[in-house]
């Protein structure tokens, strides 16, 4: 049985930038240099870039016991292919890694913690720069910020400073998402985790070091603020913290029988306007899943940053539905948060969907409800995984920042939809769970009559429906100025493994 608790860490999933290879048709200034080493071999690198490096970096091979930690993928669908890993010591090292890369004509890709889904990536063919080592995190409480290397991941964030609002999922790296935007609990009252950046170290293609603010190249600064993985590699970052303001945190969860599904959503509808027209600021999160238990039901989760009392309050609507099971505490954020290992952070060969949307609309969940009925009965393998996510946040503290002021193109959206399954090893149903999901984001999109469907990049997976302008938005002044920037900052293209602006096959 899979339980709510075991799946609502499945958000977030980014990675940081990688590079690319070159097409003739290419135009002059995206073209790479001609020359190449061939092929890449752990004891050229290391023998040739390892003197170079600090005490403790590493280089290695496939033969490497470090190996499978090191290329291991959330989703392993996604399949670069690492012939080398280096893994820096010292913060400084990335630059030296990507100067060595940029003049042997090497592809290079950062790893964090390998949640990037997007199949772009299996096309990398390289040296991975894998940045475990560096998980500095350095507090200045006075001015309260903080500054975060690249190695940091939720986990780590939330034992840190858990009382300083910064990360939502353990087992996520921290600077990867947030070059995509970034959701977590926080952002009905701070924004995305993007917001509160305001200092990124960088490199670029080239190897050479930059910061970036509001005064220092501030052009960059948009970009790398909802479109980062196509520009640079950053190498840390200096994020806002905030005071605590609760010792704990409520939580309740539903389980409703599909009987209760119209009253659910409209419930739902009503609750995520309730408050000046969006969602009750301090109400983390609101996300739930159509999931077999037994037989398909709604599972619903409400996290509020405050007392029972003030939690509940809001909640009346939803207890007087009739829930067949419930189950709530008031609980620290690190237990909330959940474990940074195990249930939905192991690896598995996911099919994945996502959409945005304003609302919720009943008559197309209900026909979600019983397509996801009709698909478990024909694919009960794929079923026994299979869920629709819902995922709604507080949207107050995002959407009060102006949508121009970031490459962000979605303020507007209020939540998100997503379909997971998990793709049995060996059971041949790649391609039924593939349109099971596609299906899944067509009734989702049909429910929203004369919207353009919206993609979050840190959930494309590179499906022919997820179009360039359904992720960086379909204002055409986004798509030609995050180009301009990238022949400004990445003339050859080298980040480009990531939902690409400038892909290959152009």
């Amino acid at each position: 049985m899979v339980s709510l608790k075991s799946i609502i860490a499945a958000y977030g999933l980014t990675l940081l930038p990688t590079l690319v290879t070159s097409s003739p048709i290419v135009p002059p200034y995206f073209q790479r240099k001609l020359f190449s080493r061939g092929n890449i071999t752990s004891t050229t690198v290391a023998a040739e870039l390892g003197p170079q490096l600090s005490n403790g970096s590493l280089v290695f091979g496939p033969n490497n016991p470090q190996w499978s930690n090191a290329t291991s993928r959330w989703d392993t669908l996604v399949r670069p292919d690492v012939q080398v890993v280096v893994e820096p010591a010292s913060e400084s090292d990335i630059a030296k890694v990507i100067k060595y890369c940029d003049d042997n004509s090497f592809e290079f890709l950062v790893r964090n913690h390998g949640h990037g889904i997007t199949q772009s990536l299996s096309a990398f063919s390289g040296i991975e720069i894998n940045v475990d080592q560096l998980q500095g995190i350095t507090i200045d409480p006075d001015a309260e910020i903080a500054t975060f290397q690249a190695g940091v991941y939720g986990g780590l964030v939330i034992q840190t400073l858990w009382d300083r609002a910064t990360a939502s999922t353990s087992c996520v790296g921290l600077l990867g998402p947030a070059l995509g935007g970034g959701h977590s609990r926080y952002e009905g009252l701070y924004g995305m985790v993007m917001d509160g950046i305001l200092h990124y170290n960088v490199v670029l293609a080239n190897g050479t070091e930059i910061g970036v603010n509001e005064t220092s190249h501030s052009d960059l600064l948009w970009a790398l603020k909802g479109a980062g993985h196509n520009f640079v590699v950053v190498t840390s970052a200096v994020k806002k913290i905030y005071p605590k303001e609760t010792e704990t945190w409520h939580y309740h969860d539903y389980t409703w029988t599909q009987d209760k599904l119209e009253t659910v959503f409209e419930t739902l509808n009503q609750f995520h306007r309730s408050y000046n027209g969006t969602t009750p600021p301090k109400m983390g999160v609101s996300w739930g899943s159509t999931i077999m238990n037994l037989s398909a039901v709604l599972q619903w989760d409400f996290e509020y940053a405050g007392p029972a009392d003030e939690a509940e309050k809001l909640l009346e609507p939803f207890n007087a539905i009739g829930a067949v099971a419930e189950d709530m505490g008031d609980v620290t954020y690190p237990v909330l948060s959940g474990p940074a290992e195990g249930g939905i952070c192991d690896s598995a060969s996911w099919a994945i969907s996502s959409i945005f949307t304003l609302d919720y609309n009943v008559t197309i969940e209900r026909a979600l409800y019983n397509h996801y009925v009709a698909k478990v009965a024909e694919y009960p393998e794929l079923g026994a995984t299979a869920y629709l996510w819902h995922e709604g946040y507080a949207t107050a503290g995002f959407q009060a920042i102006p949508s121009a002021s970031t490459a962000y193109p979605h303020r507007e959206e209020n939540h998100l939809m997503v379909f997971f399954a998990v793709v049995p090893e060996g059971s041949g149903l790649l391609d039924a769970a593939e349109t099971w999901a596609a299906e899944a984001r067509d009734l989702w999109n049909d429910g929203q009559p004369g919207r353009q469907p919206q993609t979050y990049v840190n959930y494309a997976v590179g499906a022919d429906y997820e179009t360039l302008e359904s992720v960086y938005g379909y204002e055409p002044w986004r798509l030609d100025r995050l180009r301009s920037l990238k022949t400004a900052y990445d003339p050859q293209n080298r980040f480009r493994y990531y939902v690409p602006i400038v892909p290959e096959s152009t």
